[in-house]
């Protein structure tokens, strides 16, 4: 199956300069998406204070986006192939600029949800068409790396960043301020991507596959939407367990649909490769670890230990240190010995995090939460270049591409359940009790790493 970053037409030749300039307004966008994937999560209790909404309402603030984006990743960039990279990407960033500002301005919960669900969209536009981008503008094998090395530390430090920035403009401006500040940086983006960045096309446009894609949002819909609403309405009541008929039902038509059509949404014979496999639930984790992470320390923070926004977002700064410092060493490892050093790395440091903070109370030192964010800061950094290589690793080209799309996928799918599950563990829960709430989350967490170490095992050796 051809792909958009691997199967691409040769492009124009460009000066080295404007190579670099292009890959630092794709990096630019990818921050912004990667930035506003967390940068919710500080301003949540601030948001629920603001809208009078409790925290079940207010996983959908963060899972909304994450669901919508991680549904349409694959085929946004069936799209870009088809109508132009550029065209699409420069629709993503309005759209995406647009939804921010009716999220800026909403006046209810549901308003919220759904600007941020159109949000999602837009973001969907942007990722995987501004890798594509950037990938189609640097024919040169070695400087080709080198820029996915700038882009994979791009994206760790846009993840961890989020809650730091977050804090800031809510301790200036409020809680509509973390949207607000989309606006300007769209207007920048746009105004970059028509000056410097080339329109570029797949060598030959995929088929869309409408059936798929709807399969596909269903059964991401309905599972996190039973993760969020479940503690509410049972997990055994008639409503639940429809809630599973239909997500079995929309599952099993998904694999049905997908193997019976010449181009489907997703190779599923990637999955019977184990290092793929493993590769795509070690990005789930990963992800779902460092989004609880963000989601359980925010509440217990703020609403057990009474710390303000900007004292919250702040504390996670170590977290963004040990991700922006070992994301560009990650690469380094992965490019000479290989993925399974670093995933050994990054499953030991994320298992010790969570399990520094399973024994968390109302009186527990900051140094030790400080530490423990660290840690998972490290463990996240270390994370994201092995697990995209294992996942590629030793496929054809006309593979490698989709195999990167789904794992990109299924890391928003972990956005999406880390969510689901800190928000049901701390839903309903008093301030006093917020740290015996929290402490399932935090082994959670560890397991998380640990499995980490069950890909490393899975990964190819470099040969």
């Amino acid at each position: 199956m051809p792909t958009p970053s691997l199967t691409a037409a040769p492009p124009a030749p460009l000066s080295s300069r404007r190579r670099w300039t292009v890959l630092a307004v794709c990096a630019l966008s990818m921050f912004l998406v990667g930035v506003d994937a967390t940068i919710v999560n500080v301003g949540l209790p601030e948001i629920g204070r603001g809208l009078d909404v409790g925290t079940r309402g207010l996983e959908w603030v963060v899972d909304a986006y994450t669901v919508v984006m991680a549904s349409l990743l694959i085929v946004s960039g069936a799209l870009a192939d088809r109508f132009g990279r550029r065209r699409v990407f420069r629709c993503g960033l309005l759209v995406f600029g647009l939804a921010s500002l009716v999220c800026a301005l909403a006046p209810s919960l549901g308003v919220l949800v759904a600007a941020r669900g159109v949000q999602g969209i837009g973001a969907s536009m942007l990722s995987p068409v501004a890798l594509a981008i950037v990938v189609n503008a640097m024919p040169d094998p070695r400087e080709r790396a080198r820029a996915i090395g700038v882009w994979a530390s791009v994206f760790g430090l846009s993840m961890a960043a989020g809650p730091v920035t977050g804090g800031a403009l809510i301790a200036a401006f409020g809680w509509r301020s973390v949207f607000w500040i989309n606006a300007p940086v769209v207007v920048l983006a746009l105004v970059l991507v028509a000056l410097f960045v080339p329109e570029s096309r797949g060598e030959r446009a995929r088929r869309l596959d409408l059936p798929g894609q709807l399969l596909l949002t269903l059964v991401l819909f309905l599972t996190v939407g039973l993760l969020i609403e479940g503690p509410r309405i049972g997990w055994t009541s008639p409503t639940a367990l429809t809630g599973y008929a239909l997500t079995a039902a929309a599952t099993a038509g998904f694999v049905r649909v997908e193997l019976r059509r010449e181009e489907p949404l997703m190779d599923l014979g990637l999955f019977r490769r184990p290092p793929f496999v493993t590769a795509v639930l070690g990005a789930t984790a990963v992800f779902v670890a460092l989004n609880m992470t963000l989601l359980l320390s925010t509440l217990y923070l703020q609403q057990a230990r009474g710390w303000t926004p900007l004292a919250a977002g702040a504390s996670t700064l170590p977290m963004a240190l040990g991700a922006t410092l070992c994301a560009p060493w990650s690469g380094v490892l992965v490019g000479r010995v290989g993925p399974r050093r670093p995933l050994l790395l990054a499953g030991g440091f994320t298992a010790a995090g969570g399990l520094c903070l399973t024994g968390l109370d109302g009186d527990t030192g900051v140094p030790r939460i400080l530490l423990a964010f660290l840690l998972i800061g490290i463990g996240f950094g270390f994370a994201n270049a092995p697990l995209t290589n294992t996942a590629v690793g030793g496929l054809p080209p006309s593979r490698a591409g989709v195999a990167g799309a789904i794992t990109s996928t299924s890391r928003q799918v972990g956005v999406a359940v880390g969510i689901a599950v800190a928000g049901g563990l701390a839903a309903g829960t008093d301030p006093a009790g917020l740290p015996a709430a929290t402490r399932p989350g935090w082994l959670v967490v560890a397991a998380c790493g640990l499995f980490l170490l069950v890909v490393a095992r899975a990964a190819r050796p470099r040969s």
